[in-house]
């Protein structure tokens, strides 16, 4: 036969569109031109394929050979075709049969040795290969990453003279199944190494229970980084739904996923140099940025002022919608970015502001332009705002005194999610003003108090509905099924930060 058509996938956010890999002998000049809007390393695989084809043993047709990449318009990057454009050629030219290749979808990049070598992005494929109940054929180091996607049937080659052994029926190739791997504990940091701060580490659990953004401001070491970086330790397990979600995104940057936390919830903690492109992502392919890479886990901004003030407002639209659109000149790209949002930052320039030893010697001015630098709608999207005080000599030598470890705090805060999971199918922080008032059993004394707090802090509306949320969620903890008016003034507590609202906007 002179055509064949091999299936393939692209690679399109986390989307993996499928590719019709064709290919066509004709009778002419010697040649071989790949069409379907390829990119410059797709046309660079003729070379590849043809020094793959001929060190693996094989005839490279003296024809007319042209390849074509349907559907058209979605575009083709990388080396990612090398696999399917070979076993195209060889089938069309009789090499190899075509018995049963509709059940197979190709995806590696080949070396001129004929070795099959691993490409980004094979975690979406291997999702969307399953879907179609199609078997997987990728490099042997793309196999385990592939074979986490249990519902998909994985075979992985070394070599182009191994795979064609196996179509030919020669020496199966077997499924690769998944080697367990020993999870790294290290990133779940226990919460009882803390001393002190009882009421920072009530909001910890608060905003772990109904997940909410939290805000910490202190001077420097009063544990604020120390107690950001437990909050994954208090966040339930993630469902392997929510593990696969998250490692197709670490699977498209820059092949950047460790099998061996893949079930662990992230921890991103960027540098306050970082760039608005780091956060968001983008490049001539939009790739993820931190705030994708923090999906269904937590995003830590230590130092928040110190970011570039456009940095930080690029936060609001994923904080609200939990999703990031990268728009490029030819290309857009739409990641997922349900993250939980932890922040740190000092109450001054020098950061001893309210100390009792008086070393802070910045005047009202520096200090209002320090706090100028978060703007009004980011703070309002914050759900927690919380004082984190310098800890007492006598309580950091206390070595009898006992604090509660992360895992009873978890143990709480899954009960939490529970109920509201039940109750409305989703998180507090997630819920819309309509929801929230089908959800939010109020008091009337309760009520009372909210609306007295909208007057005295000058709450705007969307403050007002965040700290109803955390009201809910505070309910939530305490397996109370209306908000009372306790719950209310511990909310309030939680808004720190709104009297310097009006002077920041």
């Amino acid at each position: 036969m002179s055509l064949a058509i091999i299936y393939s996938r692209s690679a399109d956010g986390v989307m993996a569109p499928q590719v019709f890999v064709e290919a066509h002998l004709s009778n002419g000049l010697p040649s071989l031109s790949i069409v379907g809007l390829p990119q410059a390393a797709v046309k660079e695989s003729k070379d590849r394929v043809r020094g793959a084809l001929l060190n693996s043993g094989f005839e490279f047709p003296p024809r007319r050979i042209t390849i074509n990449l349907a559907p058209a318009d979605i575009p083709k990057e990388g080396g990612r075709f090398d696999l399917p454009i070979a076993i195209g050629i060889l089938v069309a030219s009789g090499q190899i049969a075509d018995d049963n290749l509709e059940k197979y979808e190709f995806i590696a990049e080949l070396a001129l040795s004929g070795e099959l070598r691993p490409v980004n992005g094979i975690l979406p494929a291997a999702m969307q290969v399953a879907r179609q109940g199609r078997t997987l054929v990728v490099a042997e180091q793309n196999g385990q990453e592939a074979s986490l996607v249990e519902e998909c049937s994985v075979l992985a080659a070394v070599s182009l003279a191994e795979l064609t052994a196996h179509l030919n029926g020669q020496q199966k190739l077997l499924p690769v199944q998944l080697i367990p791997l020993e999870t790294d504990k290290r990133a779940s940091l226990d919460l009882a190494e803390v001393r002190g701060q009882q009421q920072a580490k009530r909001a910890l659990e608060i905003a772990a229970a109904g997940a909410h953004s939290l805000l910490m401001s202190g001077p420097p070491g009063s544990g604020k980084t120390m107690l950001a970086s437990r909050l994954s330790g208090i966040l339930p397990e993630m469902t392997r739904q929510e593990a696969l979600e998250t490692a197709a995104i670490y699977s498209i940057a820059n092949n950047d996923l460790n099998l061996g936390r893949w079930m662990l919830r992230p921890f991103r903690s960027p540098h306050h140099t970082a760039s608005a492109i780091a956060l968001v992502g983008g490049g001539s392919k939009p790739m993820p940025g931190e705030i994708s890479l923090a999906h269904n886990g937590v995003l830590f901004l230590d130092e928040l002022p110190e970011f570039g003030r456009h940095v930080l407002e690029v936060l609001r639209e994923p904080m609200e919608s939990g999703v990031i659109s990268i728009s490029r000149a030819s290309r857009q790209a739409e990641y997922p970015a349900r993250f939980q949002f932890l922040a740190a930052m000092n109450p001054c320039p020098c950061g001893y502001l309210g100390e009792s030893s008086g070393r802070c010697r910045c005047t009202s001015e520096q200090v209002e332009r320090y706090r100028a630098r978060l703007s009004g709608p980011l703070l309002d999207r914050v759900d927690l705002q919380v004082e984190v005080s310098a800890v007492p000599v006598d309580v950091l030598l206390d070595s009898q005194l006992e604090t509660e470890g992360s895992a009873d705090v978890r143990q709480r805060v899954s009960a939490a999610r529970h109920r509201q999971l039940q109750r409305s199918g989703r998180f507090n922080a997630q819920l819309s003003p309509l929801q929230l008032d089908d959800n939010s059993r109020i008091s009337r004394s309760a009520r009372s108090q909210l609306a007295n707090a909208m007057t005295q802090l000058g709450l705007s509306a969307r403050s007002f509905h965040r700290m109803l949320r955390v009201a809910r969620t505070i309910a939530d903890l305490a397996a109370s099924e209306v908000v009372l008016d306790r719950h209310i003034a511990e909310a309030i507590r939680y808004r720190s930060l709104d009297r310097y609202l009006k002077n920041i906007t």
